[in-house]
This record gives C-alpha cells, structure tokens and sequence, in this order.
C-alpha cells in the first residue's frame, strides 16, 4: 500500500501552479490591457486559462507565452462543433494555446450561460478570474462566476464595456487594483475561494 502525505488545504504540491482565467471579447483585442494582463500573470507562477480563441483571449495567450522564464502554461478551453461533435470551429485553438481541452459544447455568446456551453469549465477550473471589455459571451461568464462564487475583478475603464455587468462586480482602470486582488486570493486556501 502506497501512502501520500497530504498538503495543507489549499497549498499546492511542489510544481503545481493555479489558474487564473481571463475572460473578454472573442473578437477585439483590447491589446494594452490584454497583453499588460499576461505578461505579468506568466511571471505570478500561475497557469493562464482563456476559452482558446482570438480577440483578448489570443492577446493574452500571446503576451503570457512569450514571457521566457515563465513556470505557468497557456491553457484553452476548446469549443465543439455543432451537433455535439468535438470538433473545434476555425481559429481555435488560437496559435499560443500549449494545453487544449477539446468539449463537445459548442454554445457561446447570447448562450454562453447554457448548460452546452464551455463557459462553465472556463469559470469552475479558474481560482480568480480577471475580465476584460466584451460582450454577450463575457457578460455569461461574470454571471457563472457569480453563480458559482468564483472570485473576479473587472479590468474596464467604464461598466458599460460589457453590457449588463451587475453593480456588484469589481470594477476597475487601475492595474495596480487588479494585481492585489489577484494575490489576496492566490495566498488564500483553495477551500475557502
């Protein structure tokens, strides 16, 4: 019989890093705040965690993977096609994903909340999530978080950069804010986020 040493809840074994997701538009790629976001999440330790396609999910992808002495790897959470195949649609996996999680879900946008959506696995595997401008697809991943009592911070100059945010979403244009925010809950034990 082979006996493991448990850690403490909440610590990680040696060479596990957590994840953090970043959510935003699959389309535009709000650039600054995407690339500022993934350069200095890939020096945190941390694995990144995107749902895998263009817009601020390929900046962040791009900006963390180039970081050379990174530890953390890029992973995407890979659509379906539709029909419930697991194919993935064009442009995904975006070129900087390391590890794809193919799905056979192929929902997203207006529908991004419905069980047949990825959405779920991007908030239920992230430990905080950090959201950038979007639109109908990011406003469902702020509604599963909340949902699922992940933590967030919303990396936006006005509210009105993702349709519908609910007021009591963390809403910030200051850097600085979304790093602490980040930490506190990185150095919190996983059983209590």
């Amino acid at each position: 019989m082979i006996m493991r040493k448990f850690q403490k809840p909440g610590r990680l074994p040696p060479g596990r890093f957590p994840i953090v997701g970043v959510m935003g538009s699959g389309t535009r790629s709000y650039n600054t705040r995407a690339r500022m976001v993934g350069r200095w999440l890939a020096g945190e330790g941390v694995h990144l965690l995107t749902g895998g396609g263009s817009g601020v999910m390929a900046a962040v992808s791009e900006a963390f993977f180039k970081v050379s002495d990174r530890k953390g790897s890029v992973i995407g959470i890979i659509p379906g096609g539709t029909g419930g195949r697991p194919q993935a649609p064009a442009g995904y996996p975006n070129p900087w994903v390391e590890i794809p999680i193919f799905t056979h879900l192929p929902l997203s946008g207006t529908a991004g909340g419905d069980i047949q959506s990825r959405n779920h696995i991007n908030i239920l595997t992230s430990r905080v999530i950090i959201v950038l401008p979007g639109s109908a697809g990011t406003a469902s991943e702020v509604a599963l978080a909340m949902k699922y009592n992940r933590p967030l911070a919303a990396f936006l100059k006005t509210r009105q950069e993702i349709p519908g945010l609910p007021e009591n979403v963390m809403v910030t244009d200051e850097f600085e804010r979304i790093k602490t925010l980040v930490r506190s809950v990185l150095n919190t034990p996983a059983a209590q986020t």
